[in-house]
């Protein structure tokens, strides 16, 4: 019974491939098949009879097939022979031939690829769904490689229609005398088919055999609903890709990065319309909130939240938006290293290095002990407390815009304090980030194995410390030798003209960062240390440079923080309310206390008034820990869960962060200080 059924949906693979039929025939197999198939309406002899008439068929094409590809090889043999033709035209019909033959062997080899598929599927027991999640993936596989086939075969024809056209046009230009601009014209042609040869990647020849590269169905979709209303040519739509997305089958979205012509000028268009629906409804939610009386911050991640998944979902480019934003970070250390003099620095410098490394430790400590109690892995224990431990550098700088001053003789500035702490932070993050594929291992490794893994992480420790020193020798370097003639030669150049004054800038901002990044330090140290260099030439040279990157901050802020609130999702935090406050206040308690704790541990007697502030300050979590949570979901280290809870406790506790600032505030700054602070 086995063999039969094997044998009659042999030929159900086979038919397909037959004579062409008209509809009726078509409908009378298929109904056949059914019958055959359920048993119902055929006798033994008839089906028999069916089984060898099919095989009879398949017969006949592989013979058919066999006699034109003999053919195939006469006529390739007699154009190569023909003197008549030059060798270009040669190589043309060969290759035409050539793409006839892959045609017909690729057909023949598609048949027996399904027939092996299908006696592999009935060879396999129906009850394992590890066997059938197999045949299904090597069935996946082969029609992937199937449609690539057929994808570079349908290239290889539009390539030779081309040539086809192109030799007419020859052939009529031939027959008859050119004019002086049609000369030109032709000249013209030549040299721009030249150009798209030499310009042209063949990204896809290239890196379809990479190891790693997997092909994927995608669909694309265009811009538009209504482009498919239109009275569109398919070449009209081809060349129209750069309105298009493409979604994969795990609903990734894409959107075209390069071109394959790169002499036509295109546009996302998506981006530009999340760019000026962001800027248009970050004014009324900021100004709502400067109405009540909170930070506008908070206006442009409502902003984010209501354009974001959980509100309209009109943000297609999300991560082409999260980049921009990206750039808001940077400017805004750069402007706080701008406030944040040399003098400043060496100042608090040990209190900014230890105080960080010791919460660290502490909230990894006591995340292990409620880890175990908890029963909760060690790796995601100890990545939870690291993500916890971080605070937001952009959202504490926002709070000391323009809070730079003098305390008194002999006692440190909170503001320095702070600032140097998140710094250390932010170098943190690099290390952390760093260290993470070496704790995916700890994770899945055995006992033995843990001793080497703890080893790889001191030597990571050890490269970090080592690029840290090489990046204050280098900045050492650059503030004695370098900078004070750089800005000089800038501002010689820019009298009457900001531009070069700007650009300057900002390619000494991005050196540092690129520097910075190249040594695994973190981005947005180097950020820093550029506005800390600058900002060593003097007063009037600070205030001149903060008035002409303020603007440009400000608005990439605005995109920053609105990237933040693509990230907050209110359904959740309303159906876990109880759960998130309390998380999120024992968060904000635990870190308070840490602080407060080790400041008090030390900061000088003359200056212990500071912790609460500083405490204060450092009593939330940052928004990079989206960034960490991001990848350790996709790493297995966290789950989907542990993942929205931390983006939630993060965001609470942003919000939390105002109201906690402020209190500080009104407890330990004088009235004077305190308008310049809030």
């Amino acid at each position: 019974m086995k063999v039969t059924g094997f044998i009659s949906l042999w030929t159900l693979v086979a038919l397909p491939c037959g004579q062409p039929a008209n509809p009726a025939e078509h409908e009378d197999v298929v109904k056949h098949a059914i019958k055959l198939h359920r048993g119902k309406g055929a006798v033994v002899t008839q089906r028999k009879q069916w089984v060898l008439e099919s095989c009879r068929k398949l017969s006949g094409l592989l013979r058919q097939k066999n006699v034109v590809l003999n053919k195939l090889k006469n006529a390739i043999r007699a154009v190569e022979k023909d003197a008549g033709l030059s060798d270009e035209e040669k190589l043309f019909q060969v290759h035409t031939f050539e793409i006839f033959q892959k045609e017909l062997n690729e057909s023949e080899n598609s048949v027996f690829q399904a027939i092996h598929g299908l006696q592999r599927a009935l060879q396999g027991d129906y009850k394992d769904v590890v066997n059938m999640k197999e045949s299904s993936r090597q069935r996946l596989e082969a029609l992937r490689e199937a449609a690539i086939k057929e994808e570079m075969e349908y290239v290889e024809l539009l390539a030779a229609e081309k040539h086809q056209v192109e030799a007419l046009k020859n052939m009529q230009h031939q027959n008859k005398s050119l004019s002086m601009l049609d000369e030109i014209l032709e000249d013209v042609r030549k040299a721009a088919d030249r150009l798209e040869e030499e310009i042209e990647e063949h990204a896809f020849d290239d890196n379809k055999s990479v190891r790693g590269v997997n092909f994927e169905a995608v669909l694309r979709v265009e811009e538009d609903e209504a482009n498919s209303k239109r009275n569109t040519s398919k070449r009209e739509v081809e060349d129209d890709l750069g309105l298009s997305m493409l979604i994969d089958s795990q609903n990734n979205q894409y959107i075209l990065t390069k071109p394959r012509d790169s002499t036509i000028p295109r546009a996302d268009h998506h981006f530009i319309k999340d760019i000026v629906t962001i800027g248009m409804l970050s004014l009324p939610c900021g100004w709502l909130c400067t109405t009540i009386g909170l930070p506008t911050m908070f206006g442009y991640i409502i902003c984010g939240v209501l354009l974001g998944p959980s509100g309209l979902n009109s943000i297609k480019s999300i991560v082409q938006v999260e980049t921009l934003g990206e750039f808001g970070v940077f400017f805004t250390l750069f402007l706080v290293g701008l406030e944040f003099s040399p003098e400043r620095l060496r100042k608090v410098w040990k209190i900014s290095l230890q105080g960080p490394c010791y919460m660290t430790v502490l909230m990894i400590a006591f995340g292990l002990l409620w880890g175990h109690l908890l029963q909760i892995r060690p790796t995601q224990s100890v990545f939870i407390s690291t993500c916890l431990s971080l605070s937001s550098t952009p959202l504490v700088s926002r709070f000391l815009a323009g809070s730079v001053r003098g305390d008194k003789e002999g006692d440190i500035d909170y503001s320095s304090v702070l600032l140097g702490m998140l710094v250390m932070q932010d170098v943190q993050l690099g290390l952390f980030i760093a260290v993470m594929p070496t704790l995916i291992q700890v994770g899945v490794s055995t006992h033995s194995s843990i001793f080497k893994e703890i080893l790889r992480i001191l030597i990571l420790i050890g490269q970090i410390l080592f690029s840290l020193a090489a990046v204050f020798l280098l900045c050492l370097v650059v503030k004695t030798y370098l900078i004070g003639p750089y800005y000089r030669k800038l501002h010689t150049e820019s009298k009457g003209n900001k531009e070069i004054l700007i650009l300057g800038i900002t390619a000494f901002i991005f050196l540092m960062l690129t520097i910075t990044e190249l040594l695994d330090v973190s981005m947005e140290l180097g950020c820093f240390l550029a506005g800390a260099l600058i900002s060593s030439q003097g007063h009037m040279v600070t205030e001149e440079i903060m008035s002409c990157i303020e603007p440009i901050r400000d608005f990439l802020a605005i995109i920053f923080f609105a990237s933040i609130g693509l990230h907050v999702f209110p359904t959740f935090v309303i159906y876990e309310l109880t759960v998130l406050l309390f998380l999120t206040l024992s968060v904000v308690i635990m870190k308070f206390v840490l602080a407060v704790l080790v400041l008090s541990l030390i900061l000088p007697k003359t200056s212990q008034y500071i912790k609460w502030i500083v405490s204060a300050g450092l009593a939330q979590v940052s928004e990079f820990s989206f960034v960490l949570g991001s990848r350790a979901r996709r790493a297995g280290i966290i789950s989907r869960e542990v993942y929205l809870l931390i983006l939630s406790v993060t965001t609470l506790s942003l919000l939390l962060a105002p109201a906690l600032w402020r209190a500080a505030i009104m407890k330990c700054v004088p009235r004077p200080e305190r308008r310049s602070s809030t």
